[in-house]
């Protein structure tokens, strides 16, 4: 039986160049195979494709690659000065994350950057030598038609926000934008090296999401990988103003862990008047579940006695449905968890809860690391 063909990555030329030579010196026969751009939140550039028996050996290179390897060294602190970062695709829900992200910058006094990481997908060593003159002209008569229909579409965002904000619909905040030619995850986490935010603001499908979209979500990528909070905003969102988040549930599973992200959420949230419903991530049938959400709750209002807090214990079965149920019941307008980074290897095979909700609910999702 012929041994069929899987993908194991998708990355930009250069860099699927560069994992198709390493896997090769290990004996794994390696294919590279353009993926066309059909939508700009759905992963794009070259997918690097393997025999199936060569999978497990495939994974095991990646994640011993120093190279492919996240990197895990401490970072330098960076400026106390606050910072927003909103990536976008130019959909109905960027605008959305935009406004949110406007509206929370005023509050927190903040500025704010707003993203558009384009892909062009044009590699001239991919062309017979003879042919390379004429491509190149035609590459890079391509190449700036793409940089300038992104152009547009940043500069028509830019022009429905300032007129909102002149019209008084967004408070007037400082704000900028960049532009970055490259895979949208690969760049959002690479740039936010470099501009600190300290909080990320991204548009999803939310529940609309088809199943595809799972392994090739950019925001999923960014929630996992990234170190920085980010704020999913699905497209059905009912308001433009974190202020109007009155119900906010922190998901816990008992962890030490969530003791620290919990910190960070009542930094993110500090001024805002809100309820906070703390909930079990785990549903099994544990008669401890009542008596540990009760301590945790008593030891957050020991740390924040000013704060109104209460919990609530979700009903046995699946995760997500009473997930659901609990959000319908208590009205509840934004969820926040904390997540950890994990290898390539859990992240494929054992998504994250933050990564699961994010394609199973139409509630904001505001994911901490610790």
């Amino acid at each position: 039986m012929e041994d069929k063909l899987v993908t194991l990555a998708i990355h930009t030329f250069e860099k699927a160049q560069i994992l198709k030579t390493i896997l090769e010196t290990e004996g794994i026969e390696v294919y590279i195979h353009n993926v066309n751009q059909i939508q700009p939140v759905v992963s794009a550039g070259v997918r690097v494709r393997i025999k199936e028996s060569d999978l497990p050996h495939a994974l095991r290179i990646i994640e011993d690659s120093k190279w492919l390897s996240e990197d895990t060294q401490e970072e330098v602190a960076a400026p106390q000065v606050k910072k927003i970062l909103i990536p976008v695709d130019f959909s109905d829900y960027s605008i959305k994350a935009c406004e949110l992200g406007i509206n929370y910058a005023y509050h927190a006094g903040a500025e704010v950057m707003i993203m558009h990481a384009y892909f062009s997908p044009y590699f001239p060593s991919a062309i017979p030598m003879g042919d390379t003159l004429a491509y190149q002209v035609n590459e890079e008569e391509s190449v700036q038609n793409v940089l300038k229909r992104v152009q547009i579409d940043m500069e028509n965002i830019c022009t429905l926000i300032n007129r909102k904000m002149q019209a008084g619909e967004l408070p007037k905040v400082k704000y900028n934008y960049v532009l970055r030619e490259g895979l949208p995850e690969e760049e959002i986490l690479a740039y936010c090296k470099e501009y600190h935010p300290t909080l990320i603001v991204m548009g999803t499908r939310g529940k609309s999401q088809k199943d595809m979209d799972l392994i090739g979500s950019v925001t999923g990528e960014v929630i996992e990988v990234n170190k920085v909070p980010v704020l999913a905003i699905p497209e059905n969102i009912r308001f433009n103003d974190f202020g109007e988040a009155k119900n906010i549930a922190f998901a816990t599973s008992f962890n030490q862990r969530d003791l620290v992200a919990f910190d960070e959420f009542m930094d993110l949230v500090k001024g805002y008047d809100i309820h906070i419903h703390l909930f079990n991530i785990s549903t099994s049938k544990d008669e401890w579940n009542e008596i540990r959400l009760t301590g945790v709750r008593e030891y957050f209002l020991k740390q924040y006695p000013d704060a109104n807090i209460t919990h609530t214990v979700l009903a046995d079965g699946d995760l997500l449905l009473a997930i659901e149920k609990f959000v319908r019941d208590e009205q509840i307008d934004m969820i926040a968890l904390s997540t950890y980074r994990r290898n390539i290897l859990a992240r494929m095979f054992n998504p994250s809860i933050a990564r699961k909700m994010l394609f199973h609910t139409d509630t904001p999702l505001l994911v901490m690391h610790a």
